[in-house]
């Protein structure tokens, strides 16, 4: 480890992020380098990476914008980072994730470890049969209009870890680059795509809607993966 580094961050952790976005694979983002041309020269990239996130000197390049057709209409921009780009974000999820993973609401199942869309359908069933009354809703466009300032301060109140902040900042701002190759500025939303964005989605949504559920309709149980949900309550009699 080397001692002059302002950010203390293992070289092991870097591995470890990138044996992770190895086992995700993906597809390149806007330097065109595939997984496995960085593999080729691995020892050199995670080197490169480790020493300028550990120098504070990492600042992530702009994320490829894809448009995915929606089955109602319209499409979805997925923002795909580079390689190296999901390898330094699965570093600060790996760090990050502990410390909220714990905090969120049981009834929350998008994007968490352990869970999946299939625990969220039986606990639906087991309580279709217990409640009258159920409510569906979408939040619309929940990736694309979450409040930087809102976020961070959400960030803050689980961390004081400096370089964790300092590049949660830097991706939520980082461009999305058009095919055209122009580029985008971001002020809001953190790009679906991003190996960070889904805990950060989690982490927002746990105070303005698990929280407020919690303290106003304890008594209504709902489902959340991700940006859908199912709240359900029983009728007056």
């Amino acid at each position: 480890m080397d001692k002059t580094k302002p950010y203390t961050i293992s070289k092991m952790l870097v591995y470890e992020a990138f044996l992770r976005v190895k086992a995700n694979r993906g597809a390149a983002g806007v330097d065109g380098q595939s997984l496995a041309a960085f593999e080729a020269e691995l020892k050199d990239n995670l080197y490169k990476l480790w020493n300028r996130l550990s120098s504070g000197s990492y600042f992530p390049p702009p994320v490829k914008a894809v448009e995915i057709p929606k089955k109602a209409g319209g499409t979805r921009v997925l923002g795909i980072p580079t390689v190296a780009d999901r390898v330094a974000q699965t570093v600060v999820k790996m760090t990050f994730e502990p410390l909220v993973e714990p905090k969120f609401h049981p009834d929350s199942y998008g994007y968490r470890p352990g869970r999946s869309a299939h625990d969220a359908l039986t606990a639906t069933r087991q309580r279709c049969w217990r409640y009258n009354w159920v409510l569906e809703f979408d939040i619309k466009g929940l990736f694309d209009n979450i409040d930087h300032a809102l976020l961070m301060k959400a960030v803050r109140t689980h961390t004081d870890n400096p370089w964790v902040l300092l590049y949660i900042e830097r991706w939520l701002t980082a461009p999305f680059q058009r095919a055209d190759g122009s580029l985008e500025p971001r002020t809001q939303g953190t790009p679906q795509g991003g190996v960070i964005s889904p805990v950060l989605a989690n982490l927002f949504l746990h105070y303005a809607f698990g929280l407020w559920m919690t303290r106003r309709h304890a008594d209504k149980p709902f489902e959340r993966y991700a940006d859908d949900g199912v709240p359900r309550r029983r009728s007056a009699c």
